[in-house]
C-alpha cells in the first residue's frame, strides 16, 4: 500500500497523495485501502500509534513575538522618535510639564497600537476554535464518541444533520447529505454531497465527495474517512495562509512616516543654521546658542500632532459606528477615504444570502415573481402586467406541488421577520406557494404525506407520496430538471394535459440557468393504486406529469444596488470576486452593472503573472476563486498603486482580508475568523454601508490635512521667529518657556477643533486620491507660507511697536505672544476650508467645537496675560484693551489675506 501522507507537509496540498493523487478523484474502496482504514474501524493501538505520526486532530498556533517585544515596537517610527526628542529637550529645559504631556501622548499612542494588534493576532486564534469538539467515530468495531483533536488519518467518521465536520473526509455514503459549505467556498445553496469520484481538477466546491474541517451538516447523514488532520486539513491551509500573510502599511502610516523624516530634517537643520550663526557670526556664547537651537527644536516640533490625530481617527471611528460600520484598527478609519477598489464577495454582501424563486415557466406562460427573503408576500406577473395566481390553474398545481414535496418551515421571529427551519431551497419553494395563497397546514390535511424518498446527489430528485380525500395516491417529484424530465411524458396545461415537448423544455432549462438561476423542476402523477410506501422503482417506470421549472436565485440587495452605483459616481471600481459558479456570478455582476465577462479560477492558475496582473486590471467579476487567488488579485490591484478594501464573510476570505489595505467584514452572517482578520465590521452586512464608511473616510482625511495645515505653519512660525532674532542678532520677541505655553494650549484647544469638522460639500464627488498623493500639495504649501510669513509679521511687529513706544520686555514680550495667538485663531477659521473658501458668514457661524475652543484658548490666553502666577512663571506683564483691538484688527486681516490667496490660487 502507498505510504501516507504527512499532515501538513508543506510539498502536499491539504488533500493530496503523495503519489500526486488527490483524494477527491479516488474511489472511496481505493482511498480506504490506501489509508489502511478496515470497515470495523481502527484499533486502538494502531490509532495511538498515527496520532504519536501524524499530532493532534488541532491547528497549531502561531509563534508570536512576546509582548514586551510587541510593546517596544509600538515607537519604532521616526515621528515618535521626534516626539522623543523633543520631550527629552524639554526635561533638559526643567519643564517638567510640557515633558509629561509629550510622553504621555507617546505612551498613549504605543497603548493603542499594542491593543489593537493583539487583537489583530486572534484572526488565527477563531480559526482554531472552528474545529469540532467531538466526532462520532468507529473504532474496534463499535461507534464511539472521541474528542475531535484524537482522530487520525483513516479513522471512519459518522456525520448526522446538525454536526460540525470535525476534519477533512472522503466521503464514502452518503444518505441526503447536505453540507453547508458558504465558509470554504462562498457559495450560499448547501452542497449535495455524494460519494462518486470526482475529476482530479475539481474546484473546491465541486468536491461533492468530500466534507471539510469545520463545515455544518444541515441535512442528512453520512460517512467519510478522515484522509486530513490538524494543519493538514483546508481550513488549516488557510490558516497557515493566514499567518503568512503581511498587513500592509496604510497609506497615511506611510505618508507619516515620510512627512517625519522631512519634518526631522528640516527642524535639525534649522536648529543647526541657528546654532552656527550666532555662534560664528554674532559670536554668541555656545551655551546661549544650544539653548536658542533647543528653543527653535521645541517650537518647531508639533508636539500635539500624534493625539489630535488619534482623536481625529476616532471621531472618526464614533461617526462610522452610527452608520453600522465598526473599525477595529484606527488607521483603517483614513484608508477608507483613499479606497480606489472595492473587492467584494458575493454571497451575503451584494446578495442577501436567501434562496428567491424569481421566475416560474409552465406550458401556459413565463411569471416573474416578487418578493424579498422567505417572506411569502410577493406580486406575480406575466408578460409585464400582473397575474393573478387564483387565475392560474398550473401555477396553482405547480405551486401546490413545491408545498408538498417540501421539508422545510417557514415561521415569523421575535422581530415580525420570516424565518426558516430547513434546507433554504424548499424554504424558496414554501414561500412561493404561500405567496400564492396556499396554507401549508390546508394543503397537508387535504393531503397527508405517507412516504418519502429524500434527496440525494445520485438520484438529484426528491419524491413525496400523499393520500387526498378521494382515496387517490398523489406522487410529487422535484429535482434537476434533466432528470424530472427523464421521468415525463406529459406537461399540464389548463386544457388538460398534453405530450411533452422535451426540446422546448430543455431549452428553457438552458435560458434559466444561463441567467444564473438555480433550475428545478417539478412533477406529479395521480394513480388510483393504493401505495402506502415510495420506492424508487415506483418512478422509474415514469408516466409523470410535468407542471414546470422554478428559477432560484440568491437576490441582490437593493440597497448595495444604489451602493454599488454610488462607488461609480465617486470614481471607486467595484469587482466581485467569488467563489460561486461563473453563470450566476456574471448574471449578479449584470444586475450591478458591472462589464461583462467573468474570469474563473481555473483560467486564472493558467495564466502567467504578466497575463494575472492584466487579468485583475481588465475584469470585474471573478468566479470559482480560492483564496489563493483573492490573495493574488488584492495584491496585483496594489501593485498598480491603488488602495484596496476587500469585503468577506467567510473562512475562505480571511487571508485576502488581512492583505487588503481595508479589510471588511460581514457582522451578522460573518465567521469569526473574517471578523478578527478585517480592519472593519459591517454590523448590518450592508455593502451601503461601505460608501458610507468611505465618506466618513475621506472626511477624516480632510479633516488630518486640515489639522497638518493649521499646525505646522503656527509651529513654523514661533520657530521662525526665534531663527530671525538669532539671525538678525536682536533679543528674543518670545522665550522658550513662552513657546511651549503655546504650543501646550493650542494643542488641547484649537489643534483639536478640526478633528470634528463636518465633511465639506462635494466630497463624494472628487475621486479618489493617489496612493502616493502627499499629505500637503502644493498650494496648501504655499497657504501655509503665507500664513507663516503673516504670523511672524504680526508677532515681531507688536513686540517692536511696543518697544518703540517705550513699553518694558515684559509687555513687548506678552503682545508678541497674544498676537501670535489671536493670528492662530483667525487662521482656523481659514483652515476650515480645505477644498472651499471658509466664506466670512460661513466662518463666524463656525462648528460648535471651533468655537467652544477659540472661548477656551481666549480664556487661557487671559490668564497668561493677568493671573499673577501665571505672570511670574511665563514673565507676562497686563496690556490695554487698545492693545487687544490691534491685535485683533491684524488678525482679521490675516484671514482676509489668507481667504484671498485660496481664491488667487483657484483662478
Amino acid at each position: 500500500m502507498a505510504p501516507l501522507a504527512e499532515s501538513g507537509s508543506a510539498a502536499q496540498t491539504p488533500t493530496q497523495k503523495a503519489d500526486g493523487t488527490p483524494w477527491h478523484a479516488l474511489d472511496a474502496a481505493d482511498a480506504a485501502e490506501r489509508l489502511c482504514s478496515p470497515d470495523e474501524g481502527l484499533s486502538g493501538a494502531e490509532a495511538a500509534a498515527r496520532l504519536e505520526r501524524f499530532g493532534a486532530n488541532r491547528l497549531t498556533p502561531p509563534k508570536r513575538r512576546p509582548a514586551w517585544m510587541r510593546f517596544l515596537m509600538q515607537f519604532h517610527n521616526l515621528l515618535i522618535y521626534v516626539l522623543l526628542a523633543s520631550g527629552t529637550v524639554a526635561l533638559l529645559m526643567r519643564h517638567w510639564t510640557d515633558a509629561g504631556v509629550i510622553f504621555g501622548v507617546v505612551l498613549v499612542n504605543a497603548l493603542i497600537g499594542y491593543i489593537q494588534e493583539g487583537k489583530a493576532e486572534q484572526a488565527l486564534e477563531a480559526i482554531r476554535n472552528m474545529l469540532s469538539p467531538q466526532a462520532v467515530v468507529m473504532r474496534d468495531g463499535h461507534a464511539v464518541t472521541l474528542a475531535a483533536e484524537d482522530l487520525v488519518p483513516g479513522d471512519r467518521v459518522f456525520l448526522a444533520s446538525g454536526d460540525r465536520v470535525p476534519a477533512d473526509l472522503r466521503l464514502e455514503r452518503t444518505k441526503g447529505l447536505l453540507v453547508q459549505e458558504a465558509a470554504l467556498t462562498g457559495e450560499s445553496v448547501p452542497a449535495a454531497k455524494a460519494s462518486a469520484a470526482v475529476a482530479a481538477d475539481a474546484a473546491l466546491g465541486d468536491r461533492l465527495n468530500m466534507a471539510y474541517a469545520g463545515t455544518m451538516v444541515v441535512q442528512g447523514q453520512g460517512t467519510g474517512i478522515v484522509v486530513a488532520t490538524g494543519d493538514g486539513t483546508e481550513i488549516g491551509r488557510i490558516g497557515h495562509l493566514l499567518a503568512s500573510v503581511a498587513s500592509v502599511e496604510t497609506p497615511l502610516l506611510l505618508q507619516m512616516a515620510r512627512f517625519g523624516r522631512w519634518l526631522t530634517g528640516g527642524i535639525l537643520a534649522l536648529a543647526a543654521i541657528t546654532f552656527a550663526f550666532g555662534r560664528l557670526v554674532h559670536g554668541e556664547p555656545w551655551q546661549d546658542m544650544v539653548l536658542a537651537a533647543v528653543g527653535l527644536a521645541v517650537a518647531a516640533i508639533p508636539e500635539g500632532l500624534p493625539a489630535v490625530m488619534t482623536i481625529t481617527l476616532a471621531v472618526g471611528v464614533t461617526r462610522m459606528a452610527k452608520r453600522n460600520a465598526i473599525i477595529r484598527h484606527l488607521p483603517a478609519v483614513e484608508t477608507l477615504g483613499s479606497v480606489a477598489t472595492i473587492c467584494t464577495d458575493k454571497t451575503g454582501t451584494l446578495t442577501r444570502n436567501e434562496l428567491l424563486v424569481q421566475w416560474v415557466v409552465t406550458a401556459d406562460g413565463t411569471y416573474r415573481v416578487g418578493g424579498n427573503g422567505y417572506a411569502p408576500q410577493g406580486e406575480f406577473s406575466r408578460d409585464g402586467s400582473h397575474a393573478d395566481p387564483a387565475r392560474e390553474p398550473v401555477l396553482q398545481d405547480l405551486a401546490r406541488a413545491a408545498l408538498l414535496c417540501n421539508d422545510a418551515d417557514l415561521h415569523r421571529g421575535p422581530g415580525g421577520d420570516w424565518l426558516l427551519a430547513g434546507d433554504p431551497t424548499d424554504g424558496a419553494l414554501l414561500a412561493l406557494a404561500m405567496k400564492t395563497g396556499l396554507e401549508p397546514g390546508d394543503e397537508l390535511g387535504r393531503s397527508p404525506r405517507r412516504d418519502a424518498i429524500p434527496f440525494e446527489s445520485e438520484r438529484q430528485f426528491m419524491a413525496t407520496l400523499h393520500h387526498d380525500h378521494a382515496g387517490h395516491c398523489i406522487l410529487v417529484v422535484k429535482g434537476a430538471p434533466e432528470r424530472v424530465l427523464a421521468l415525463c411524458e406529459r406537461e399540464r396545461r389548463a386544457g388538460g394535459s398534453v405530450p411533452l415537448d422535451r426540446e422546448r423544455w430543455s431549452a428553457l432549462t438552458a435560458d434559466l440557468a444561463g441567467q444564473g438561476q438555480r433550475v428545478l423542476a417539478l412533477a406529479t402523477r395521480r394513480t388510483s393504486v393504493d401505495l402506502s410506501e415510495l420506492t424508487v422503482d415506483d418512478l422509474a417506470e415514469g408516466g409523470l406529469e410535468l407542471l414546470g421549472l422554478c428559477g432560484l436565485i440568491d437576490p441582490p440587495r437593493e440597497e448595495a444596488l444604489r451602493a454599488v452605483a454610488a462607488c461609480r459616481e465617486a470614481g471607486i471600481t467595484v469587482k466581485m470576486i467569488t467563489g460561486d459558479h461563473a453563470a450566476t456570478a456574471a448574471a449578479i455582476g449584470r444586475t450591478f452593472g458591472l462589464p461583462d465577462g467573468v474570469t474563473s479560477g481555473p483560467e486564472l492558475d493558467r495564466m502567467d503573472e504578466t497575463g494575472f496582473a492584466a487579468a485583475a486590471r481588465a475584469n470585474s467579476v471573478f468566479a470559482r476563486t480560492t483564496p489563493e487567488h483573492k490573495l493574488r488579485l488584492i495584491a496585483a490591484l496594489q501593485g498598480d498603486g491603488d488602495t484596496v478594501a476587500m469585503t468577506g464573510d467567510g473562512v475562505n476570505d480571511a487571508p485576502a482580508l488581512k492583505r487588503a489595505d481595508v479589510g471588511v467584514a460581514m457582522g451578522r452572517d460573518g465567521t469569526e475568523a473574517a471578523k478578527e482578520a478585517a480592519a472593519m465590521v459591517l454590523a448590518d452586512d450592508n455593502f451601503a454601508s461601505i460608501v458610507h464608511a468611505v465618506e466618513e473616510g475621506r472626511t477624516v482625511y480632510d479633516n488630518l490635512r486640515k489639522t497638518i495645515l493649521f499646525m505646522l505653519p503656527t509651529n513654523g512660525a514661533q520657530a521662525v521667529v526665534i531663527l530671525v532674532a538669532v539671525l538678525s542678532g536682536t533679543i528674543l520677541p518670545i522665550t522658550p518657556v513662552q513657546i511651549l505655553w503655546v504650543n501646550m494650549v493650542t494643542a488641547v484647544t484649537l489643534g483639536l477643533a478640526l478633528a470634528f469638522e463636518a465633511p465639506e460639500p462635494g466630497v463624494m464627488a472628487r475621486p479618489p486620491r493617489p496612493r502616493d498623493e502627499p499629505i500637503l500639495s502644493g498650494p496648501l504649501i504655499r497657504r501655509m507660507l503665507v500664513a507663516l510669513v503673516l504670523l511672524v509679521a504680526a508677532s515681531f511687529g507688536f513686540f517692536y511697536l511696543q518697544r518703540m513706544q517705550g513699553g518694558g520686555i515684559e509687555v513687548a514680550r506678552t503682545m508678541a505672544v497674544n498676537a501670535l495667538v489671536v493670528g492662530e485663531i483667525f487662521f482656523l477659521l481659514n483652515a476650515r476650508g480645505l477644498h472651499s473658501d471658509a466664506g466670512l458668514l460661513d466662518s463666524i457661524a463656525g462648528s460648535r467645537p471651533v468655537w467652544l475652543s477659540i472661548v477656551l484658548m481666549i480664556v487661557l490666553q487671559l490668564a497668561f496675560t493677568y493671573a499673577p502666577p501665571l505672570q511670574s512663571l511665563f514673565g507676562t506683564a497686563p496690556i490695554g484693551t487698545a492693545s487687544w483691538a490691534a491685535m485683533i484688527a491684524a488678525g482679521a486681516l490675516l484671514f482676509l489675506l489668507v481667504e484671498l490667496e485660496k481664491r488667487l490660487s483657484k483662478g
